[in-house]
């Protein structure tokens, strides 16, 4: 008998769900914080250097700098404003949606004129006259805020208070006669100077000398403060002289128009990969796929929720993150769904094919999502601010994709199986009747490839072959035409224009050399319509004629082109960062995989997923694409991805051990690992497709600032499958196979850990 009631429970969740989705996924999207690349903006990087030689860069002389740097900011009104301090001594700027970057840009690195003048606007002292640094907020002996600092001659301030104190009082003056007026302003040659004087901002305090002339190197200003107004006037008088030297190490900034076009491509690409991913699991799984569509949906919606409550900035490889999480949320249903079908194929009831199916598949699902979160992990570690936001997406990603994927699944589908509306319908979880076979006495159903029987392990050597035929043209490749590395990794400058189509290559190069004076090494076309014009420079364009650039661009199309430089030292440093990212990955998750199985496993993943990454390099080196920070991002998911599909694998193997109970020979090994091979052919295969399918209209469809990331993701996700089923499952076979005899295999369940052990 049909339980209606559990159907009805399924639907009105289902509707409460797409009714809180529909009326709150617009204030959610609105609020999540856009970063430099998806709304216009810049960052820079600066390393703090001293004044002089007797001048010590510490931590308090880099705290003053960066408040001096956010007060110079504050005038520009700009919302959006992150700095921060980096070990050693750096700092690292990011203004996102700046109307006018140029005029930004002189803000921050152009000297402030800190005056002292009395009330007829006569100067007395200025800011060289202050101690570097020294103006804080404090309080008094009675608790109320105040503004410490402290004058370099005391002597000097001794005279400059006792003629203020004793001019006479006129009526005509805007401020009592016997104070001393601070101002702030600018050289009047630079563009902000205008804009920082509307409605008399150069005045900034003036505080009297209430008991007469002062002579002491401390000083203090007293008033109505409140703790937020003491703070600001310390920090403005920290501000009006920079307490060190700034020198750009790396900067770029993206164009409005940029950032707009890129945001709108890359979700219309999203929305074309996960509506195919959807469509691709209704037709495959039946009515598990729509299952999946469904918790696809809502781990959508909790991804961008908990971004906007994390207060976290999305960037372009935010977005690609979060599209290739819908593929690899999908892998935790596929391999759900699999062994359901399995089970079912065995003649086991509806009911007990779902929680078979359910029990089997945790563990794998577990251990294939871990090692895409080392992975995630050590990337944000290591990566750049863009970088980091793809690899905050990705954690957050397989975080939610265990509530969603997993129990979300679970819940929805046990709805309707516990209902027994599904008991004799075999057909909606894509099995036919006729693949049905009665089994006994605990036996599995023979795995078949399109109903074909294929001795993978067999063919291990033509594999074994083909790989290394490969990777010797990949070897003499990248020997011959080594990589095209970004400006990431060897300093310089990248200029990318946006025009109205009408644009060559040789139109770009005259330009510069005739109105700029410097001689692009490549200019390279792209774009739907080559509308974009990437510009490459060896040397490092300075700050003036970056401006320049920018202004005639912007007068010629309407939008200022992105700009990005990156000194030889910052290039070493992203270099040595990259590789090590690449190292600490493969340690982590070698001890990853020897706790969970063995060492012969986690060495066999680890040789296939460098396997994976070489050939994304080989790719690059004879496509002649530029290789760039963010292709180790696509490296480092790949080295992820590749040793998830390789774990599930390998987790059937073990799991086939178990039922053999003692594996003493080659070829019962070879068996298992064939049968295991054959058991997960078509999880793997519909996984690295449904991914495929989102990287592809990445590559298709998106920004073409991603186009290259895209590419190798696709080149990496084909790599990983190949390497997951045909070389490392083998080549464990291999490794474990040579002393089968003397160590015969066994896996048993560790006391009280449940763990397995050799």
């Amino acid at each position: 008998m049909v339980k209606r009631g559990r159907i009805i429970a399924f639907f009105l969740v289902v509707l409460i769900l797409a009714g809180t989705i529909g009326t709150t996924i617009t204030g959610v999207t609105k609020d999540i914080k856009l970063g430099l690349d998806l709304q216009g903006g810049f960052e820079i990087l600066y390393e703090v250097k001293p004044l002089d030689e007797n001048q010590e860069v510490n931590e308090k002389v880099l705290e003053v700098t960066a408040r001096s740097l956010e007060e110079r900011v504050n005038v520009l009104g700009i919302s959006e404003t992150n700095i921060d301090i980096e070990e050693p001594n750096r700092i690292r700027v990011q203004l996102a949606g700046v109307d006018d970057q140029t005029q930004a840009r002189e803000l921050l690195s152009t000297t402030a004129h800190l005056s002292f003048r009395d009330a007829e606007d006569n100067e007395y002292m200025n800011g060289s006259d202050l101690v570097e640094g020294s103006a804080s907020q404090s309080y008094s002996e009675t608790n109320s805020p105040i503004v410490t600092l402290q004058v370099k001659d005391p002597s000097k301030f001794y005279e400059v208070s006792k003629e203020i104190s004793s001019i006479p009082e006129d009526p005509n003056t805007p401020y009592p006669d016997d104070v001393m007026v601070i101002w702030m302003d600018f050289d009047e040659e630079t563009s902000f100077g205008e804009e920082y004087g509307k409605e008399d901002p150069k005045y900034i305090s003036a505080p009297g000398f209430s008991n007469g002339p002062i002579r002491s190197k401390n000083i203090q200003i007293t008033g109505d403060f409140t703790v937020e107004e003491a703070k600001r006037l310390a920090d403005i008088l920290n501000a009006g002289s920079l307490p060190a030297d700034l020198e750009e190490m790396y900067s770029t900034s993206v164009g409005a128009q940029f950032g707009e076009q890129a945001m709108s491509k890359t979700i219309y690409a999203g929305f074309i990969g996960i509506g195919i991913i959807f469509l691709y699991m209704m037709f495959y799984y039946r009515f598990p796929g729509v299952i999946a569509t469904v918790t696809l949906s809502v781990y959508i919606y909790l991804i961008l929720l908990i971004f906007e409550w994390m207060n976290g900035v999305l960037t372009l490889p935010g977005i690609a993150a979060l599209i290739l999480g819908v593929g690899m949320a999908v892998d935790a249903n596929i391999i759900t769904y699999e062994r359901i079908k399995e089970e079912l194929k065995s003649g086991k009831s509806v009911l007990a094919a779902f929680r078979s199916g359910n029990q089997h598949s945790l563990s794998t699902i577990f251990d294939a999502n871990i090692t895409t979160m080392i992975a995630a992990i050590v990337l944000f570690t290591f990566g750049t601010s863009s970088v980091k936001g793809f690899a905050t997406m990705l954690i957050v990603s397989i975080l939610v994709s265990f509530i969603t994927a997993v129990y979300g699944s679970r819940l929805f589908l046990g709805l309707w199986v516990k209902s027994r509306f599904l008991n004799k319908r075999p057909g909606w979880f894509g099995v036919k009747r006729e693949e049905i076979v009665n089994i006994e006495d605990g036996e599995e159903v023979e795995a078949t490839f399109f109903n074909r029987k294929i001795d993978f392990a067999g063919l291990r050597k033509r594999f074994f072959t083909l790989s290394l035929i490969l990777m010797v043209a990949g070897i003499l490749a990248l020997a011959v035409m080594r990589l095209n590395l970004g400006i990431d990794f060897t300093s310089g400058s990248r200029v990318s224009i946006l025009s109205d189509g009408d644009i060559t290559a040789e139109q770009v190069e005259e330009t510069f050399e005739q109105e700029f004076n410097v001689s692009p090494k490549k200019v390279v076309l792209s774009g739907d319509d080559s509308e974009i014009a990437d510009v490459r420079f060896d040397s490092v364009l300075g700050q003036e004629k970056i401006a320049e650039i920018k202004a005639y661009y912007d007068d010629q199309y309407g939008s200022e082109p992105n700009v990005s430089t990156v000194s030889p030292i910052i290039g070493q440093e992203l270099a040595k960062n990259a590789a090590l990212a690449v190292l600490y990955a493969s340690i982590g998750i070698i001890i990853y995989v020897t706790i969970r199985f063995e060492i012969y496993f986690a060495l066999t993943a680890i040789i296939a997923l460098l396997h994976d990454a070489f050939f994304i390099l080989a790719l690059f080196s004879l496509t002649r694409l530029e290789f760039d920070i963010t292709i180790i991002a696509a490296i480092l998911t790949i080295v992820g991805y590749s040793v998830n599909d390789t774990i599930v694998t390998f987790d059937r193997i073990r799991e086939n051990v178990k039922r053999e109970k003692r594996v003493k020979s080659f070829a019962q090994l070879a068996k298992i690992v064939n049968k295991s091979l054959m058991q997960t052919m078509a999880r793997s295969i519909n996984t690295v497709i449904t991914v495929v399918f989102a990287a592809v209209m990445l590559l298709i469809f998106g920004a073409s600032s991603i186009t290259n990331f895209s590419f190798a993701l696709v080149v990496g996700l084909i790599a990983g499958t190949y390497s997951s089923l045909f070389i490392a499952a083998q080549l464990w076979l291999v490794l474990r196979g040579r002393n089968i005899k003397e160590k015969p295999l066994s896996f048993v369940k560790k006391k009280n850990t449940g763990g397995p052990q050799v």
